[in-house]
């Protein structure tokens, strides 16, 4: 994958986990304010804003005293009676009668065609029909008593079930519900997920587990203690026998080093030549693919870090047969060939043919093609192996071309053929990977999808020149200027 579309899914995470936070934000911002609404809901009308001194005790006059202040539920029919206005309770004097009518009736008129002539009764049956009208809020108390010309102070208003205030329904009880089903709702999406990603791991854990069943663990004592990542880097070395049955090493017909690095967000796939002629512990120097044959990939791996400097703690092996089978199980591979690399795929089809009892011409290819070729598993397996063009390097590099093709053909074929990858390639592996180690690698997937693919080989170009030794064709190689270039692309280690 280019850095182009490794930047492109970087940008689109930081959006996604931005948006996540914006609206995080935002619901606990309104939460806030909810609370703050309920908090100060009984608070609207404090005592302290009413003293006597606002309301002098000579009452109300004028403008003062209205309807709109004190509608008819604060004035309740037994507080005046016929019997409070009879005519023994005034004298004939009309001034006072005059004056009483001044101050409290100045602003309020009563039509005596519609109330009749008794002042309590006009003031009584107005204040009901005005009431009515306006549907107007809390009652006052008793105004017979000494306090009479004093208002009332008010009172807060009663709550209703459901949380709405008395007289004024439903308006903050509904917003109160509002927050708090907003609240009850989040919680609930929060537990649901929780609850599926714990299903869906659990799941994962046992499909981990099945396809791991399948593998053969090989154990390294000495390597047993070593943690799977040092300094942000994760080093596999595949190691890919000529084994042409299961449980047989054979000998070590390829080695490619795959590096997983946190620190450069790439993946390398770097080819070992096999003909490198390197220092092996506790043996005579020789061939790279000779420590394998003699130690097995315990000492293939000590080979390597003794040489080039980099710490490799996990190896997987697979042979012939899980090769082919990968290839097929992604529905093959496209590769750019020419008729010399046709007909060597023919000649190498021949033994592979032979060693599954297949009639020799199984799987051929038309020789008189070239250019983009779709290659089976076998046929794949036979353009991987041809040493005769392009030496080592030319071989290495077909590997690598398969592997990368195929790994982007991985995540399509673990959905649309999850039975084929597992029972073609995991019988045939072998590895000292724990479980926990896997299933490690499997979550990290989805990452890797954004790190830059990187194809290389050692010795690089220029460090090494070819050799004999001992009646070998080697290549000799300085191991100095290459242990500082792979430090350099894995650790982001400047050169020396």
């Amino acid at each position: 994958m280019g850095k182009e579309s490794g930047n492109e899914m970087e940008q689109i995470q930081r959006s996604l986990e931005q948006f996540l936070d914006r609206e995080v934000a935002r619901y606990e911002k309104q939460e806030s304010r909810n609370t703050e609404r309920r908090n100060t809901a009984g608070e609207e009308y404090p005592e302290e804003e009413y003293s006597d001194e606002e309301y002098p005790e000579d009452g109300y006059l004028g403008e003062e005293y209205s309807e709109e202040k004190y509608p008819e539920d604060e004035y309740p029919d037994e507080d005046y009676s016929a019997e409070d206005y009879s005519g023994n309770e005034y004298p004939e004097d009309e001034s006072h009668e005059e004056e009483y009518a001044n101050r409290r009736y100045r602003r309020a008129p009563f039509p005596e065609e519609e109330y009749g002539d008794n002042p309590q009764e006009r003031y009584v049956r107005h204040g009901k029909k005005e009431a009515k009208r306006k549907n107007a809020g809390p009652s006052f108390p008793d105004r017979t008593g000494p306090e009479l010309g004093k208002p009332p102070k008010k009172q807060k208003p009663e709550k209703e079930k459901g949380g709405g205030m008395k007289g004024n329904k439903g308006a903050s009880g509904k917003k109160k519900n509002s927050g708090g089903k907003k609240k009850s709702g989040f919680r609930k999406f929060l537990t649901l997920l929780i609850v599926l990603l714990a299903v869906l791991g659990g799941i994962w854990y046992v499909m981990v587990g099945h396809i791991y069943g399948k593998m053969r663990y090989g154990r390294v004592e000495t390597l047993a203690g070593e943690p799977l990542k040092e300094q942000g880097v994760v080093n596999i070395l595949l190691i890919g026998s000529d084994s042409r049955t299961a449980g047989d090493e054979g000998r070590s017909d390829a080695m490619i080093l795959l590096s997983i690095s946190d620190k450069t967000r790439t993946i390398h796939m770097t080819s070992l030549l096999r003909d490198m002629y390197v220092d092996i512990p506790g043996r005579e120097g020789n061939r790279l693919n000779a420590a394998y044959s003699f130690g097995g990939p315990e000492l293939l791996l000590e080979t390597v870090k003794q040489n080039l400097g980099i710490d490799v703690n996990r190896y997987a092996v697979v042979n012939f047969q899980a090769f082919a089978n990968l290839v097929d199980a992604v529905n093959g591979v496209d590769m750019e060939l020419t008729n010399d690399e046709v007909q060597w795929v023919n000649a190498y089809l021949n033994e592979y043919n032979e060693l599954r009892g297949m009639p020799i011409d199984t799987d051929y290819l038309d020789t008189s093609l070239s250019g983009t070729i779709h290659l089976n598993g076998p046929q794949a397996l036979a353009y991987s192996r041809n040493r005769f063009i392009g030496t080592d390097f030319g071989r290495t590099e077909r590997q690598r071309k398969v592997l990368a093709a195929v790994m982007k053909k991985l995540p399509a074929a673990a959905v649309t053929n999850p039975g084929g990858l597992i029972d073609g390639l995991f019988p045939n592996l072998t590895t000292n990977l724990t479980q926990a180690e896997c299933m490690r690698l499997s979550l990290m997937a989805g990452k890797l999808l954004t790190y830059e693919l990187v194809q290389e080989s050692i010795p690089l170009e220029g460090t090494y020149s070819n050799a004999s030794i001992r009646g070998m064709d080697v290549l000799q190689v300085d191991f100095d200027k290459n242990s500082a270039y792979l430090r350099a692309q894995l650790y982001g280690e400047k050169a020396q």
